[in-house]
């Protein structure tokens, strides 16, 4: 008959749940993510208003800085002060207005800043400065 150690009876009498802690998150995790919060729990009467197409406006506008300093406002030549009263003109007829600056290569760094720093006085959420591909350059 063979002798078994008391180490080897313990071993055995163990239960190894690491597979089934595994099984339990990974199961908390796909609930978590497949339920869905409730966001619209009040039942509200909302009142009609008349339907009216909207004007497609053009909500991009374009600042240019040419090499030589010259800044545009789409296409109407303007310096900082009158940038800031065109973008806000701009910003009355649609707060949600979005502004590329456009600057030369060759421009120097300063005037880019100026311009993005007149558009954050005005508040302009939306502003992105414009790029081309280097295979696009000749």
């Amino acid at each position: 008959m063979k002798k078994v150690s008391k180490v080897e009876q313990h071993a055995l009498a163990e239960l190894n749940i690491t597979p089934l802690l595994d099984l339990a998150f990974v199961l908390l995790v796909i609930f978590i993510i497949t339920t869905t919060p409730v966001v619209n729990d009040l039942d509200v009467d909302l009142p009609s208003a008349a339907r009216r197409p909207k004007e497609p406006k053009s909500s991009v506008h374009y600042v240019t800085v040419q090499s030589g300093g010259k800044m545009y406002l789409d296409q109407r030549e303007v310096d900082l002060p009158g940038l800031q009263d065109g973008v806000m003109n701009l910003r009355m007829d649609n707060p949600a207005i979005n502004i590329i600056i456009r600057g030369s290569a060759k421009v120097k760094y300063q005037r880019v800043v100026e311009a993005m720093d007149v558009l954050q006085q005005c508040n302009v959420g939306k502003v992105n400065l414009a790029t081309e591909a280097f295979g696009d350059r000749p």
